[in-house]
């Protein structure tokens, strides 16, 4: 049974703390990414364009049907078999971020069909391009009311990035991992990174719902 051992818990606390570092910067660039695509298939299943809007509608579905870690591993492994090979690094992001895009385009979907019609009408009636209706009418007024649902997701991906360890990424959990099969010692990395996500992820939830006050229309 393993004895915690503060010396050697303080002494690994800095390369825990660049393995933070870099799931910080995974959440971040990923979560750009899902909120990039994710606005774009939201546009394109609304505007209902024959075989595309279809399509979009079939990738939210077997994104969301289909395991994170399963997606990393068919990225990481399986592609390079077709020819397809990436660092380990921008494999990761991409797929976490086009992972969590299916979840994003839901909620952008929700936020655009709650706009009333009337500001479709109003914008028809105004002769305004359909890009600028977009721009300046919908996107602006769709996205408020679900900010802190987009929020959530940040979290969730802050801790789903964990598993973008098993394709070698020395993030926050391979950190602890690689110093655990070093050192043979897993209770003190094991402990100090669930601190360390606790840490991050508790405080953004509570800000979270300081978000939701604010922008979601209390019935």
């Amino acid at each position: 049974m393993s004895v915690w051992d503060t010396a050697f818990a303080i002494s690994i606390i800095p390369i825990l703390l660049k393995g933070l570092w870099l799931t910080i910067q995974i959440t971040f660039v990923g979560f750009f990414i899902s909120l990039v695509v994710g606005l774009v298939i939201a546009m394109i299943r609304y505007l209902k364009i024959p075989i595309i809007s279809p399509l979009a509608t079939f990738y939210v579905s077997f994104v969301r049907g289909t395991p994170l870690l399963v997606q990393a591993y068919v990225a990481f492994y399986v592609l390079p078999l077709l020819g397809v090979t990436f660092d380990a690094l921008p494999t990761g992001i991409v797929v976490i971020g086009l992972n969590y895009s299916a979840y994003t385009a839901e909620v952008y979907r929700a936020g655009i069909e709650q706009l009333h019609v009337g500001q479709w009408e109003a914008a028809t009636a105004l002769s305004l391009p359909r890009w600028r209706t977009w721009v300046r009418i919908v996107i602006p007024q769709a996205v408020r009311p679900i900010i802190p649902v987009l929020g959530n997701y940040l979290i969730m991906m802050f801790k789903d990035s964990a598993i973008l360890s098993s394709i070698t990424i020395i993030e926050l959990l391979g950190s602890a991992l690689s110093i655990g099969s070093s050192y043979y010692r897993y209770l003190e990395p094991i402990t100090i990174i669930g601190l360390m996500y606790l840490a991050i992820s508790f405080p953004c939830s509570l800000f979270i719902k300081k978000l939701e006050r604010r922008f979601v229309p209390q019935h």
